[in-house]
């Protein structure tokens, strides 16, 4: 075993990583989205068990149409499963799966491993190795794509800071834009405003948004959302733009050293005691990617 796969082993049984991978995946039990999810990589053998996982014991109302829209088709065909689509299907799954890891595999060697492996070939690697091997080449992406997304922080903010309108509270960290005037109370500090809002990347593509008026709190924020909207008078609109170092760096939810960009209306500056007694921490919902980040715990490769 090479010198790096041992670093990867010492990892894999307890060591803390020098980074952790954040990726997005799909839940293929529900066919919803689902962003925010952190880890250090997919080892094979959870992938292989949340395959099996999902097709046997996956019982949601998705669920159960779809194998019923399988029934039919196979009684129009006496009681015949179509295999040839069965196997389609289960491929275009175990695609979907690999995607989500965050690099490109070289799928023809990946089916020659699937035929070595029915026909009981020995492997290549064995499957602490296999699991090591793809840690390490996804933490040499994650620092790649980090390094890159700072590079492009960093070059953003400096340009912005002189386009019209632009006003900066934190030099080269934090800038907003006000997009329309409000009126009435004033967001302060350790206030719980009732907002809208919408996330997105430097390439403009959305990663959250609010889908009806969502009651926050502000010490439970990221300190570059939670500094941008103080100050915020009801009814403004602004757009955030928040550096990396004031959003979630290379920790949280979201790709590594990601510049944000957010555009948030306040529809009301504070909540009243009734809406603060019925409000749940926002780290539990769907306004995650403006949360402060909760830890997960380590992976083990057992």
């Amino acid at each position: 075993m090479n010198s790096k796969l041992q670093q990867a082993q010492k990892k894999s049984l307890g060591y803390k990583s020098a980074t952790e991978y954040i990726w997005s995946f799909q839940d293929y039990s529900t066919g919803e989205f689902v962003m925010f999810i952190k880890s250090k990589f997919l080892p094979l053998t959870a992938f292989a068990l949340t395959l099996a996982f999902s097709a046997t014991n996956a019982k949601t109302p998705k669920t159960h149409e779809v194998q019923n829209n399988v029934l039919e088709e196979s009684n129009e065909e006496d009681g015949k499963i179509d295999l040839q689509k069965v196997s389609q299907a289960f491929g275009h799954l175990i695609g979907k799966n690999l995607d989500s890891i965050g690099f490109e595999f070289d799928m023809t060697e990946v089916i020659k491993g699937m035929k070595d492996s029915i026909a009981g070939k020995e492997s290549p690697m064995n499957e602490t190795e296999c699991v090591q091997a793809i840690s390490l080449v996804q933490e040499e992406v994650f620092q790649k794509t980090a390094t890159k997304n700072l590079d492009e922080a960093n070059s953003f903010m400096t340009k912005n800071a002189k386009e019209e309108g632009i006003i900066v509270l934190e030099k080269d960290k934090l800038q907003y834009k006000i997009e329309k005037q409000g009126e009435g109370t004033v967001v302060e500090k350790y206030f719980s405003p009732m907002i809208r809002y919408s996330g997105k990347f430097l390439d403009g593509k959305v990663f959250g948004t609010s889908q009806e008026d969502e009651l926050i709190s502000l010490d439970e924020t990221i300190s570059g959302f939670s500094q941008g909207i103080v100050g915020m008078k009801e009814g403004e609109k602004r757009t955030l733009y928040i550096h990396p170092e004031l959003g979630y760096g290379t920790s949280g939810y979201l790709p590594p050293n990601s510049l944000l960009v957010f555009e948030i209306e306040v529809v009301k500056a504070n909540a009243t005691p009734k809406q603060e007694d019925s409000f749940t921490s926002i780290s539990k919902e769907g306004t995650r990617e403006i949360a402060v980040p909760k830890e997960k715990p380590d992976v083990v490769i057992r």
